[in-house]
């Protein structure tokens, strides 16, 4: 007779993600057909099943307050199921099955959060900086501070598909 040895559940590490992803996604997981940009900061992506999935990609300013992510995640639950993922440059990016959506949840996201939307295609991304003084004892200055000041200024070309490709700072 064989016994099999119980483990104990899974209590450290990441949690599966497939049971975080929007239901179209994890519905097309690996059969997306294609994508396309139909403005600055909104994407298409079709799957082979016919479904489309919406991406609304907004900048964030990376370190936010608590009241800050309360709005993110209000206005996500209003037009997106709930469902967002920031990116690796800190990009926030909504995720919706309805393209009726888009126009008032860029509204808002403006209105509310005051973030742009962009940064796909030949545009300006989000910039990767360290944290300065947030987490480090011998910052010059603030990293934040001066890349809003940049961002502030190139605000243009991260809204528009003004640039000959994509840039990342």
């Amino acid at each position: 007779m064989t016994t099999t040895k119980k483990t104990a559940p899974r209590d450290n590490g990441a949690p599966e993600f497939k049971k975080f992803l929007h239901p179209l996604m994890a519905r097309n997981y690996g059969r997306w057909k294609y994508h396309e940009r139909l403005r600055p900061g909104v994407l298409v992506h079709v799957a082979e099943s016919g479904d489309a999935l919406y991406t609304v990609r907004a900048g964030s300013p990376r370190t936010m307050s608590v009241d800050t992510v309360r709005k993110i995640c209000t206005i996500a639950d209003k037009y997106c199921q709930g469902h967002l993922r920031f990116t690796s440059r800190c990009n926030i990016e909504f995720l919706l099955a309805r393209e009726e959506d888009i126009d008032p949840l860029i509204q808002e996201v403006h209105d509310i959060l005051g973030f742009p939307v962009g940064g796909t295609g030949p545009s300006i991304s989000n910039v990767i900086h360290t944290q300065g003084w947030l987490h480090c004892n011998l910052p010059g200055t603030d990293a934040a501070g001066a890349v809003k000041a940049l961002m502030d200024t190139l605000y243009f070309a991260r809204t528009t598909f003004n640039t000959s490709s994509q840039v990342r700072l």
